[in-house]
């Protein structure tokens, strides 16, 4: 890590702190080439890390106490590690306090800290800022605790923060490609048994470029336990209609569905024809990265994008817009919204030869449909969280 990076947490730290930190842990964002809201149906998703992170800055305290400060913000807020609660005041202090309930819950050591939290993950547009968050808290608990769990358990301690300390249905995609991307790679994850792979990012004439819409993500958590609800919806009307045992949608086919289709509303067969058909395009995505059919995979993007708009309906006007327009310029060879819906960003596949030029075409063409201002982030695949620093 370069040297002005640290220097510019020293100097933030001891100007909030007037001290020292002791440790600086680091965790990225994500984008997900495909596999969208496969994750909580025990399905397949295919993220990668991005080199835009959140970076923590501490120094151990003996009190019990967290005292944090969102340099990002401008905010500052503590909490006592004895009485973890969740804080309207300082809602992204919950993630850190979450963290450390989950931490205290497994009875791992735990050691009160003057945190800086500071980084680069565009916060509401799908690019899992959150998941940032809570690996690189974990990240640094880790360190100042003298403890270290694998790869999967720390996904699955900040997928339990998001369920049960924030109250959100989500599934365990965002943490375990934020604890376990690598530099030059894609992650296959199969979402049920957290086998994982990872697939080189190999196409050396095409490169993904992350799009952001400018507007807000808007599901909110009653929007995504709303979709959960509707899978379950039909999970149970497919288990009644054709016998078969499954408790998520993993568990079947589009035969199975089509069979329970007359014993369930039209929103939950809409909703499970998307997981079950995006499941078997992710499956496809690995397959053409493994083979380097980048045009195969582009299509298998596109396809993405129409399901997640017609089926799961969790794209936007903004969002239809800029993949739309994407899909129409020169060297792009598939298009999709990404992340949870509902604005955020989508995700392209482009040849090199014409990266240079579709984001200058495609963000006035975009703002000229919208009204609104896009932009655009170049990002390779990045390595999962770790500590950056720490002092002998």
């Amino acid at each position: 890590m370069c040297k002005t990076y640290v220097q510019d947490l020293f100097d933030r730290f001891r100007a909030a702190f007037d001290a020292e930190p002791r440790v600086i842990a680091r965790a990225p964002g994500r984008v997900n080439l495909i596999g969208e809201h496969t994750d909580y149906n025990h399905g397949f998703v295919l993220p990668m890390a991005i080199e835009r992170e959140t970076r923590i800055a501490a120094r151990g305290r003996e009190d019990g106490r967290l005292v944090a400060v969102a340099a990002d913000l401008d905010a500052r807020a503590e909490a006592d590690l004895d009485q973890r609660a969740r804080d309207p005041k300082a809602p992204w202090m919950d993630y850190l306090v979450g963290v450390a309930d989950e931490l205290a819950r497994l009875d791992l050591p735990l050691t009160g800290a003057d945190l800086l939290v500071t980084g680069d993950v565009p916060i509401g547009c799908g690019l899992s800022s959150s998941a940032a968050l809570e690996m690189a808290a974990l990240t640094l608990f880790e360190a100042l605790g003298g403890f270290q769990l694998d790869g999967a358990e720390a996904a699955r301690l900040g997928q339990r923060v998001e369920n049960r300390f924030l109250g959100l249905s989500t599934g365990i995609m965002d943490q375990f490609i934020s604890r376990m991307g690598r530099a030059g790679h894609a992650l296959f994850l199969d979402c049920r048994g957290f086998d994982h792979e990872l697939v080189p990012i190999t196409g050396e004439t095409t490169t993904f470029v992350i799009a952001n819409t400018g507007i807000s993500r808007g599901l909110t958590a009653s929007k995504y336990n709303e979709r959960v609800a509707e899978c379950r919806e039909a999970v149970e009307a497919i288990r009644r209609a054709t016998g078969k045992p499954g408790t998520h949608l993993r568990d079947f086919t589009l035969d199975h569905l089509e069979t329970a289709a007359k014993d369930m509303r039209l929103e939950a067969f809409r909703r499970a024809r998307h997981v079950i058909t995006e499941n078997a395009r992710t499956l496809a995505a690995r397959e053409a990265m493994q083979r380097g059919e980048m045009a195969r995979l582009g299509e298998l993007m596109t396809a993405s994008d129409a399901s997640l708009r017609e089926d799961y309906a969790v794209t936007c006007p903004e969002l239809d817009a800029i993949t739309r327009i994407a899909r129409d310029l020169p060297g792009c060879l598939g298009a999709r919204m990404t992340g949870a819906g509902f604005g955020g960003c989508s995700i392209n596949l482009v040849e090199k030869a014409h990266a240079g030029d579709f984001g200058a075409r495609l963000l006035p063409a975009y703002r000229d449909a919208t009204g609104c201002e896009g932009e655009i982030i170049v990002s390779g695949a990045a390595d999962g969280a770790g500590i950056v620093f720490r002092s002998e």
